[in-house]
C-alpha cells in the first residue's frame, strides 16, 4: 500500500505540473519587438597631399648636373579627378628655382624640378581639375583611386659656378586641385 500511494502522489503531482504549465500558471512568457533603422554615409570628393624631400646631398664643384628624385604622394576619392602643380619656391627669381644658403643668404644655387625623368618638362603651378597652368606635362593629371598615389618629381642641378661652400635649401609647395 505504501508504493501504491506514493506512485498516486507523484502522480496527482504531475498532473498539477502539467495542469499549471498547460494554463500558464506560474510561468514567464517573454514578449519581445523589432525595428529597423538605417546606416548610412555620404561620400564627399577629398584629397590628401604629402611630399618627401628632394635631397641632392653633400657636392663639390657643380661642373655636371646632378640629378635626384623626390616623391609626392596623392590619396583622392575614388574617380574624383585631380592635378598636382608645383609652386616655383621661394626664391625663385629670373626665371630660375633658386635654393639659398642658410647663413648669410646671400649666395644661390640654380636647380629645377621636373615632370619627366629626361628633366625636359618643368612643373607649373595649377587651378584647374583637367589642365596645366603651363601646358600639357607641366602638371600631374589623374583620377583618385581611394588609396595612394604617387607621382614623382625629377630635380636637377645644372652645371654652374660653384658658390663658397654652404648648406642651401628651398621651400616648394605642392598644391592639389580637384
Amino acid at each position: 500500500m505504501f508504493v501504491g500511494t506514493t506512485v498516486m502522489s507523484i502522480f496527482r503531482y504531475a498532473l498539477m505540473v502539467l495542469s499549471a504549465v498547460s494554463l500558464g500558471i506560474g510561468v514567464a512568457h517573454a514578449t519581445t519587438q523589432t525595428t529597423t533603422f538605417t546606416v548610412s554615409v555620404t561620400i564627399a570628393a577629398s584629397c590628401t597631399i604629402s611630399a618627401s624631400n628632394l635631397a641632392f646631398g653633400p657636392q663639390g664643384v657643380l661642373a655636371a648636373n646632378v640629378d635626384q628624385t623626390s616623391t609626392l604622394t596623392v590619396n583622392c576619392t575614388n574617380t574624383t579627378p585631380y592635378t598636382v602643380g608645383l609652386d616655383n619656391g621661394l626664391n625663385f627669381s629670373g626665371g630660375t628655382l633658386r635654393m639659398k644658403d642658410t647663413g648669410a643668404g646671400t649666395t644661390f644655387v640654380n636647380y629645377g624640378l621636373y615632370t619627366d625623368p629626361a628633366r625636359t618638362n618643368a612643373w607649373t603651378t595649377t587651378t584647374s581639375t583637367t589642365t596645366c597652368t603651363g601646358g600639357s606635362n607641366t602638371c600631374a593629371i589623374g583620377t583618385g583611386a581611394g588609396s595612394n598615389q604617387t607621382i614623382t618629381v625629377y630635380g636637377r642641378i645644372p652645371s654652374q659656378t660653384t658658390p663658397t661652400p654652404a648648406t642651401f635649401n628651398d621651400t616648394v609647395t605642392a598644391t592639389i586641385t580637384y
